[in-house]
């Protein structure tokens, strides 16, 4: 049986990735510099990959100014994201079918109940599983097997929601089912290893989920 739902954030719940790529766009065009959007794209989802935001600027600029620039489009860009559709009306049959809900993701506690309490959605999860909490970050599964232990539940018990070929990769290695729902940052990534892959969440209905992988 199905007995929990576990979300990821970042991209799925709201599409702070969009709004950071586009927040050093932002800094970039203040300064007339030439912005390499595929070179930040490439970024998205991958909590290990190493590269300089800043390297079209000349070497002698200020890169702490840049990044405070940047901080300070970036929460103006973030005040002003919409809840990704389908997100509340699965939390709302979580409840119905009193499923457990959880949230497994790469950033940190107070990025993520910050922006949460702000969508006043933070009640709604049982759990919260980021970055500071486990060893390895996705494509580890520590992340998800961390709720999952605090469930008291197996993998298969679990439907993961991921946005990314990372998220989606570590909720499979925990071996729960894994519904991908790609947002215009991650539309690119492989999802072969996915049980489904929708254009929204908005797609989803939870009856037919739990039918379908309940069995």
């Amino acid at each position: 049986m199905i007995k929990a739902l576990i979300f990821d954030f970042d991209g799925l719940i709201l599409d702070t990735e969009s709004a950071l790529i586009s927040a050093y766009a932002d800094v970039h065009a203040a300064h007339g510099v030439a912005f390499d959007y595929g070179h930040f794209l490439r970024s998205v989802g991958h909590a290990d990959y190493a590269f300089d935001p800043w390297h079209a600027f000349e070497k002698r600029a200020d890169r702490a100014a840049l990044e405070l620039e940047r901080r300070a489009f970036n929460r103006e860009r973030d005040l002003q994201l919409p809840v990704l559709p389908g997100v509340v009306a699965l939390l709302d049959a979580a409840r119905s079918h009193s499923l457990r809900v959880g949230l497994a993701s790469n950033s940190g506690h107070a990025h993520c109940e910050r922006h949460l309490a702000r969508i006043d959605l933070l009640d709604r999860f049982e759990f919260l599983a980021c970055r500071e909490d486990v060893p390895l970050p996705k494509p580890a599964p520590d992340l998800y097997k961390l709720v999952l232990n605090r469930f008291g539940l197996r993998g298969h018990e679990a439907i993961a929601f991921e946005d990314s070929h990372t998220g989606s990769l570590a909720a499979k290695r925990a071996n729960l089912w894994a519904v991908a729902a790609p947002n215009p940052s991650t539309a690119h990534h492989d999802f072969k290893h996915v049980d489904l892959k929708v254009a929204s969440l908005a797609e989803v209905k939870l009856d037919v989920l739990i039918a379908k992988f309940g069995k």
